[in-house]
């Protein structure tokens, strides 16, 4: 039992105790409150409820609600491996459920069955009150009911866009459709309903289950079947933007999120190099926009720079609802209805302006949001609430804050950041329901300041005057920031709680995660025009290779952890760098090699068939892999990581080296393998890999400096090796990359760290290649610098790959191969900085 109460849980389980004789009563364990009065949720306690319960019959987890399911979920991070695959989680009604799983388990009933029946713990309740949810009932095992089987073959599953795709097409038709994932067991659940089938959480490639009944099931269900065809009409979430430019728009920082090995989460970085877009800067709508879009003449796009400086127009959040005066049951029925309609109707102008401005696809945004406004399973709690007494405003508040919840619970991260649009909806209508002004249009020049991107604001600020964007909310995945960063505007995501006062001025540079209050004014100018002409002349030779001015050529390739990542990349001479960790580090259960193929495949056919590096899991220290948990330890960063955790889990590695082999059968790839520290290892490493097909290259990562210095027998009978300046800097250095506090000292052009990547250029065996693919690699200076080391291939982020190209266009490599040497003798990484 998991409660925020204890109190609550104590009863819950006196009363379940009553309907059985105590011989045959089931282990029974508590893990509710912090202590006896004060109410929460803590995992570790649950983790311990879960051993005393824990039997070779299973353990039922029964929970309350909100953080509940967060720390049942996190408590079987913690257990033995063994007893967590022992462990249900339950939906079911808390005590209800309770009752209905102590009688059913006192029969010696399995764990299965126990599940099922505290399941149905409310069906007494509903059938004698006649409520019974609309998802329990209609087609489900009529002998009437038709069936469909489609996979789903969108990236991010099915989103709230394909979903309202899908929700348009059902109501079409005079029949009952519901809904079931197939791989997950959820659902089944209604068709129509748009709120259900985007928290059903249907990933890429689950088989999903239509069953259709009705006068119309059967053109229904053929509808449906066309639809899943053209891929639910889905577009892709981040084209390229089409201001020039555009490219660059997400700067080095990934998709211009706050790294957490800077500083400028917290401000305190010095960073004078924060530049500046100085175009000014002005809006429709600095948090929310809710003016009539479609009276706004088409917008510029951004400078498509990754810094911006200027006063802050500080966005504070939710609406306040103190001033709110209920009125009687009419008259809150009516303010519920009013508000919706005025919400429904400012987001379809807002639908139909940015069709024209931005695309289709954009626009959907905004279609499938007013779709929210109209879903029964939203409507239903917010009248039922007004109809019991409680006021719209509330209603309405309580109903979008509990599907925000449900988003932020789920499991992939994408869908997670759809809570956003569920929190953008709920504000857009308090303000209709409160008068609410809208957001002030802050002054020319001015940073927004916000706490979470909406769609609205993206799509609606004037790219030409604003001089960029500033999200606390980490994440680059939200509707906001695809929006933004289509449009070229600099943005920022994930500084934080920094203190940022409406009017102070602001900096910000993407390329290296750094957010700074009252920045050096000059330097940002500086800044700006050596990255506008970067930029220009980076983008008009995209295409061109990175050839120096004595000819050589230097392949630069592009770090990927997705499909979409592979998509953005310009110019990119393949993929260094596949952070397969990344590409299913959400998965709750191991990927099986189909999927991963399947996935490897599109990256492959994303960069045109050119080379793609595919690394094995990275697991460990700052890489979690949900599928598998690993027993906390007292420096992760010094113990079971990469390739090292796989040697008691050789199975997960053999499925995904048997993918590995079958995609490399098609397409060139590459194979390495991730924290090498000792011959044994790589031997271990290619006696599980087995026969390879022609033409797999294999290799290893360069990150430990017991690595670098044997890369003479360690680098035997490979391919290539790549370094991974990352760990490799933080080793050499003796510090951790994620603690502010000592961050500065684990910089990759210290002497130290280059001493050693020089020592594996002239040390590896002849004919083994030598790659980057650390953060190094991403900074045009010091690819310079790797290049004159000897290096013969670089990776980098997909943002900067055009500017690293640039930069060794204009460079010799006998010159850089002299500022090499040179810098080498340096004796601080601010020297070589300052050198370069």
């Amino acid at each position: 039992m998991v409660s925020h109460s204890r109190a609550l849980a104590d009863a819950a389980v006196g009363l379940a105790s009553e309907m059985v004789a105590s011989d045959n009563r089931p282990v029974i364990a508590v893990a509710a409150g912090l202590d006896e009065t004060t109410f929460g949720t803590d995992a570790a306690a649950v983790a311990e409820a879960i051993a005393t319960a824990d039997g070779p019959d299973g353990v039922l987890v029964l929970l309350d609600l909100g953080s509940a399911v967060l720390s049942a979920e996190m408590a079987l991070e913690f257990v033995d491996p063994e007893t967590a695959e022992r462990v249900k989680l339950s939906s079911a009604p808390l005590v209800e459920g309770l009752v209905a799983a102590v009688v059913t388990a006192s029969t010696g009933a399995t764990l299965d069955a126990v599940l099922a029946e505290a399941g149905r713990g409310l069906a007494g309740k509903q059938e004698h009150l006649g409520d019974a949810a609309p998802d329990e009932v209609g087609a489900i095992g009529s002998a009437e009911q038709l069936t469909l089987e489609v996979a789903l073959g969108i990236e991010h599953g099915l989103h709230a866009r394909p979903a309202a795709k899908l929700v348009g097409v059902v109501g079409q038709f005079d029949a009952v459709v519901t809904l079931r994932d197939l791989d997950t067991g959820r659902g089944p659940v209604d068709a129509g309903s748009l709120s259900r089938v985007a928290t059903l959480n249907a990933q890429q490639n689950h088989r999903l289950e239509f069953a259709a009944s009705g006068p119309q099931a059967a053109e229904a269900l053929e509808a449906i079947r066309e639809l899943a065809d053209r891929g639910f009409d889905d577009t892709a979430e981040a084209e390229p933007s089409a201001q020039p430019g555009g490219v660059l728009a997400a700067g080095g920082g990934g998709a211009g999120n706050a790294q957490p090995d800077a500083a400028a989460a917290g401000g305190a970085s010095g960073a004078g190099t924060s530049g500046a877009g100085t175009s000014g800067a002005g809006t429709s709508g600095a948090g929310e926009s809710g003016a009539d879009e479609s009276a706004v003449a088409p917008l510029a796009g951004g400078s498509g720079l990754d810094v911006a400086v200027g006063p802050a127009a500080v966005v504070r959040g939710d609406v306040d609802l103190s001033g709110y005066l209920p009125g009687d049951h009419e008259v809150e029925r009516e303010r519920a209805e009013q508000a919706r309609r005025a919400a429904e109707d400012q987001l379809l102008r807002l639908r139909d302006a940015t069709a024209g401005r931005l695309g289709v696809g954009e626009a959907g945004i905004f279609a499938a949001q007013a779709g929210l406004l109209g879903d029964v399973a939203v409507l239903d709690p917010v009248f039922r609430s007004v109809a019991q007494g409680t006021d719209a405003a509330t209603a309405w508040k309580q109903a979008l804050d509990s599907l925000a919840e449900t988003f932020d619970g789920l499991d992939d991260p994408y869908q997670r950041e759809r809570a956003q649009d569920v929190r953008s909806v709920r504000n857009r209508v308090l303000r209709a329901l409160t008068g609410a002004a809208e957001p002030v249009e802050p002054a020319a020049g001015s940073i927004l300041v916000v706490p979470e991107l909406d769609a609205a604001t993206a799509a609606s600020v004037d790219g030409g005057r604003v001089a960029g964007i500033a999200v606390r909310a980490a994440g680059t995945t939200g509707h906001g920031v695809i929006v933004a960063r289509s449009r070229g505007i600099p943005l920022i995501t994930g500084i934080g709680d920094v203190a940022v006062e409406d009017g102070a001025t602001v900096g910000f540079d993407a390329r290296t995660g750094s957010f700074v209050v009252e920045p050096d004014q000059r330097a940002f100018e500086l800044t700006i025009r050596e990255r506008t002409g970067e930029r220009d002349v980076a983008l008009a030779a995209v295409d061109e290779p990175a050839t120096t001015l004595d000819e050589r050529t230097i392949p630069v390739m592009v770090n990927v952890g997705s499909v979409q990542d592979a998509r953005d990349a310009r110019g990119a001479d393949g993929s260094g760098l596949v952070r397969t960790e990344v590409l299913f580090g959400d998965r709750r259960t191991p990927p099986t090699a189909a999927e991963q193929a399947a996935a490897y495949r599109e990256i492959a056919a994303a960069l045109g068939g050119k080379p793609i590096t595919i690394r094995t899991w990275d697991v460990g220290g700052d890489k979690p892999l949900r599928f598998l948990p690993q027993d906390a330890e007292a420096n992760p960063f010094l113990g079971d990581r990469g390739l090292r955790t796989f040697r008691r889990r050789p199975e997960l590695l053999a499925t995904q080296l048997e993918a590995i082999r079958e995609v490399a059968a098609e397409t060139p790839v590459q194979v390495m393998f991730p924290m090498v520290t000792t011959a044994e290892e790589v031997a271990w490493a290619l006696q599980q890999l087995g026969p390879r097909p022609d033409g797999l290259k294999v290799g290893i990562m360069v990150e430990v400096p017991a690595a670098a210095l044997r890369i003479e027998t360690l680098a035997a009978g490979l391919d290539f090796v790549s370094i991974g300046t990352n760990d490799l800097t933080q080793y050499t250095t003796a510090a951790d990359r994620t603690n502010t506090a000592v961050a500065a000292l684990a910089d990759g052009l210290d002497p130290a760290v280059l001493r050693l990547i020089d020592r594996v250029v002239r040390q590896v065996p002849l004919g083994v290649h030598v790659a980057v693919c650390g953060d190094l690699a991403s900074d045009p200076l010091a690819a310079t610098l790797l290049v004159g080391l000897g290096v013969q291939e670089l990776s980098a982020v997909g943002p900067q790959v055009p500017l690293v190209k640039a930069k060794l266009r204009q460079v010799s490599a006998v010159d850089a191969a002299m500022a090499a040497a040179t810098a080498l003798t340096l004796d601080s990484a601010a020297a070589v900085r300052q050198r370069l």
